[in-house]
């Protein structure tokens, strides 16, 4: 049985609402796929849940690093979690220097040579967010097959977390108006608003609350992961074109090592 909610759960619920969906698909994280989803859904944000969180080695450390930027120990308070997958005004206190150390330590023996064209980002206005590293990162891991555009073009527009509205529920189902990533050749953009079906419930369980046609809502790879308000569109969306806009920015952009 999980243990009792703990005071301050909301940042380790929210943490795991875009933690499952990868997770269940086995990119990332501890083999717990199925207790992220009953915990989600029982709203039981536990130390169980805590201890799983920690075994995100992809996203724990930035979580870290917006911690301690910002003061706060514990790095899934709900602000933190919020500014990694969503983005807030947390992000913009941490410095490009810490960043770069981060990222350094990290990344710089298993990226080699690529290196300074991921460090390049940083002065340009790089921040911890969830979708610098799918569009700065991430491509240069050596994850994604190189010579083939559409089906690394779909993983980095998956693995983002984009934002929708909700046309239609039905059958755990939403159908969800969203802009995909395109990609011209030297930069990634987002294209013209198309309809796809995303996952709000398996067997009865979800991550989201109920939603509806009109919600605004963040999707994470093949999943509804909550409902958003304005202040938190506006958010997701500004983050995620200010990141593209860094990454496309420097001379040789990460998803050009994957997409040309």
């Amino acid at each position: 049985m999980p243990e009792p909610a703990v005071p301050g759960s909301q940042g380790v619920l929210r943490f795991a609402r875009y933690a499952y969906p990868p997770n269940e698909l086995g990119y990332c994280g501890p083999d717990a796929s199925r207790q992220l989803l009953e915990q989600v859904a029982a709203g039981v944000g536990d130390g169980d849940l805590r201890r799983l969180a920690r075994g995100f080695e992809g996203a724990w450390p930035y979580l870290q690093l917006i911690a301690a930027a910002n003061g706060i120990a514990d790095p899934l308070d709900d602000r933190v979690v919020e500014a990694y997958w969503v983005g807030n005004d947390l992000l913009a206190r941490v410095s490009p220097r810490l960043l770069g150390d981060s990222l350094e330590l990290r990344f710089r023996d298993r990226v080699g040579t690529a290196w300074s064209r991921l460090a390049a980002t940083v002065p340009e206005g790089a921040l911890p967010h969830h979708a610098f590293h799918v569009f700065g990162v991430y491509p240069w891991l050596g994850l994604l097959r190189e010579g083939q555009v559409d089906a690394p073009l779909r993983v980095l527009d998956r693995c983002r977390v984009r934002w929708g509205e909700v046309l239609s529920v039905g059958g755990g189902l939403a159908t969800v108006r969203s802009r995909p990533l395109t990609w011209d050749g030297r930069r990634l953009l987002l294209g013209e608003p198309v309809e796809e079906q995303a996952m709000v419930s398996t067997e009865g369980l979800g991550l989201a609350t109920p939603v509806g046609p009109g919600d605004r809502v963040a999707l994470h790879w093949d999943w509804v992961c909550e409902r958003l308000d304005r202040r938190g569109l506006t958010a997701l969306r500004t983050h995620t074109l200010r990141q593209l806009q860094v990454v496309n920015g420097v001379p040789v952009p990460a998803p050009a090592a994957v997409l040309s």
